[in-house]
């Protein structure tokens, strides 16, 4: 228990990672802020998508994706991915749970890495719901706290993954329906 509760301790950090984006009330967004929400959005989302899948799952690979970015720090989505991006967090994630049991540690390691790959209709959909909190929380901050790339960024951030359901794609439209709005007031 005692290598669990220091992992805690440790994961503890992901609330002082910062993102680019803000939150409705003026505070910066930290990481953790983000992937509470993201795991939100596929509970209520998962009962229709359509799709079986498994939301446990779900939202634990949502809960881990970004760990590693107390480690290596955020990387705001509209700069572009960097090409070493994936092996930066690997590397850091690995660094991060290697205090933990080797059954939690094999535990999140492999979710993160299907989340990373892709490799199932869950790492989809939590890939989808990470993009979507992100342009969605874009839309609730202040617009002076867009950088002008996001204008046309949080149009087109998503559009890809969330092709493999209606539900996702009716949600990315009602989502760009108010960054447009959002854009158009200012």
């Amino acid at each position: 228990m005692e290598k669990i509760l220091r992992f805690l301790q440790e994961a503890e950090k992901l609330k002082t990672v910062l993102r680019h984006s803000w939150l409705s009330t003026s505070r910066q967004e930290s990481d953790s802020d983000h992937s509470w929400r993201a795991a939100l959005f596929a509970m209520l989302l998962a009962p229709y998508l359509g799709k079986k899948v498994n939301v446990e799952k779900v939202i634990k690979m949502l809960l881990i994706h970004d760990l590693a970015e107390i480690e290596v720090g955020d990387f705001p989505a509209w700069k572009g991915r960097p090409p070493n991006k994936h092996n930066l967090e690997k590397a850091g994630l690995k660094k991060l749970i290697k205090q933990l049991p080797k059954k939690s540690n094999k535990e999140i390691f492999k979710l993160w890495l299907e989340y990373e790959e892709l490799k199932s209709t869950e790492a989809k959909f939590a890939q989808t719901c990470d993009k979507l909190e992100t342009i969605d929380q874009h839309n609730l901050a202040d617009i002076k706290t867009w950088v002008k790339e996001e204008y046309q960024y949080n149009l087109v951030h998503g559009t890809e993954e969330v092709r493999f359901s209606k539900v996702l794609q009716e949600l990315k439209k009602l989502i760009d329906k108010e960054s447009r709005a959002k854009i158009a007031k200012k």
